[in-house]
């Protein structure tokens, strides 16, 4: 991707969970960014000339001959490198400083710790002189390497930062990045600034400037296909192609009869209304439940939803659209919780399913994978989308089918439309809703003993789930008052039919994930 002036900032990746997290703090400042592999030749590095280098975490330990290292020359260049805790370490086992593993786990910090800062150095200047950081590491630098100075400490932790001013270079144990951290950000600013002296000119504009004029070129005279689901992410990206290729694009919705109640309408009203590109609605909810019957394992559904829905779609495909490109609303989350390179798969997203080998497409488009949540939203604004479009809330591919636990029937599917419409009917009438991120209605499976109208029920619990969160990567329960809790619940109770009872999720992210499956 180009970037203006030539401002630029590498994030170079050795194998951390937050690459992108880092990335999207830096563009939080102005500054332009790419992430590189820590393998990236060290002359592609002089060639981009940045202004900073950022190195991330990583699971491994510096001191392992089979951990990613990097070649002591980097640290020759004259380019200001912050080192992030495993990108810490290897800053000061390269530099011929000491990394030291834990012997016992009272030298071993894991989350919040409190921290003693310098507060003369750079990256803690006008900051106070303790706070929280977010720790994660069972290693310790022992010994900064010559010409360093120890910039914090914690407790347990000797080394958690340190700096060598004269060479522009930093390094912190914790991770600046996340929440957690107090006063991340203003450090991160702070290297940005005052070690790399960036100038700030990058802009969301530039991003959508840039992603446009390369999605032309890519694209040429050619097609495009999209599916189309009317969330968020794929709706930004239909904007982003019908503003690059205009009747290029084709949206395909698969309306897959798993959508919130009323939502396959609003959908082709909506996207027919706002973009001028070529829709087409398939309505097939029979055949959808029908390959699920029988199925209750979460993984299985999601493999089985995201296999029908790519039939249904490329059967749509063959008959008329079948050459140019695919395109994909897929963002950054989706694509590191099925699983990133080493990456656990926590569970497999919709547009991570392996596509059918017959399709002949000549390549696959992503204008939105290296985005969070938040900056698509962003991205969506600055496209003129509606607030009440780009403001919606989130919701899965596989849609209620992994809000319904266990086997899906269309009676389940009936009340959890009905419960659902009810919770957001509420939120909106509140005005509460804007206060949370992601909020929905749950059908557990579970069936509970209840009395209504002097008669014994039983019949199904509905579960709520409302979350707060900047980036979808953590999220904390949203503290939604009780009187609002309360209208709720008995409006559904006393509107949906076969439920006697509801419950309120009150899991964070970790341990939980936004969504029960």
């Amino acid at each position: 991707m180009n970037y203006p002036e030539k401002e630029i900032v590498i994030v170079l990746d050795f194998g951390g969970q937050y690459n992108q997290l880092i990335a999207r703090r830096v563009r939080e400042c102005n500054v332009y960014c790419e992430i590189l592999p820590y393998t990236t030749d060290i002359e592609k590095i002089k060639e981009l000339s940045p202004a900073g280098m950022i190195f991330t975490g990583g699971p491994n330990s510096v001191y392992d001959e089979k951990s990613p290292h990097i070649a002591k020359e980097i640290f020759e260049l004259g380019i200001p490198v912050l080192g992030i805790c495993y990108g810490c370490q290897l800053m000061a086992y390269t530099l011929n400083g000491v990394v030291t593993a834990a012997t016992d786990n009272s030298s071993c910090e894991y989350g919040k710790a409190h921290t003693y800062y310098n507060s003369s150095d750079k990256l803690f200047v006008n900051l106070s002189e303790s706070g929280t950081s977010w720790m994660s590491h069972r290693d310790y630098i022992s010994k900064v390497p010559e010409g360093f100075s120890i910039t914090a400490h914690t407790d347990v932790c000797p080394v958690a930062a340190m700096s060598c001013p004269e060479k522009n270079l930093y390094g912190v144990q914790f991770h600046p990045e996340v929440n957690h951290t107090e006063n991340g950000k203003n450090m991160i600013h702070s290297f940005l600034y005052d070690v790399c002296k960036c100038k700030g000119q990058w802009r969301m504009e530039s991003f959508i400037d840039t992603t446009v004029n390369e999605l032309r070129e890519q694209i040429g005279d050619k097609g495009v296909v999209l599916g189309l689901s009317g969330g968020v992410d794929s709706s930004v990206a239909a904007a982003l192609l019908s503003k690059a290729v205009g009747k290029q694009l084709t949206c395909v919705f698969v309306d897959q009869g798993l959508m919130r109640k009323d939502e396959g309408d609003f959908v082709e009203e909506t996207f027919t209304k706002l973009f001028d590109m070529n829709f087409v609605r398939i309505n097939c909810g029979e055949t959808f439940l029908g390959k699920l019957k029988g199925i209750t394992d979460p993984e299985k559904k999601r493999k089985v939803i995201g296999e029908e829905f790519y039939k249904v779609f490329w059967d749509k495909i063959r008959e008329s659209y079948g050459t140019g490109y695919f395109a994909q609303g897929t963002i950054y989350p989706d694509r590191i919780e099925s699983g990133k390179g080493d990456a656990a798969v926590i569970k497999t997203h919709h547009n991570q399913v392996k596509k059918p080998d017959d399709i002949k497409f000549e390549g696959i488009i992503e204008p939105l994978k290296d985005l969070f949540k938040d900056e698509v939203r962003k991205v969506g604004e600055m496209l003129g989308l509606p607030h009440d479009l780009v403001w919606r809330q989130p919701f899965p591919g596989p849609g209620l089918g992994v809000r319904i636990i266990g086997e899906i029937t269309p009676e389940k599917v009936s009340i959890l439309q009905e419960a659902d419409a009810v919770l957001r009917d509420e939120m909106k009438k509140c005005g509460y809703e804007q206060q949370m991120s992601q909020f929905f209605a749950v059908l557990p499976g579970v069936k509970t003993v209840g009395v209504m109208g002097d008669a014994r029920t039983y019949d199904e619990l509905v579960a709520i789930r409302a979350v707060t969160t900047d980036d979808f990567m953590t999220a904390d329960w949203a503290k939604i008052p009780y009187e609002i809790l309360g209208r709720v619940s008995n409006r559904i109770i006393n509107e949906v039919d076969h439920v006697n009872r509801v419950v309120y999720d009150i899991t964070s992210k970790p341990p939980g994930t936004v969504e029960w499956e």
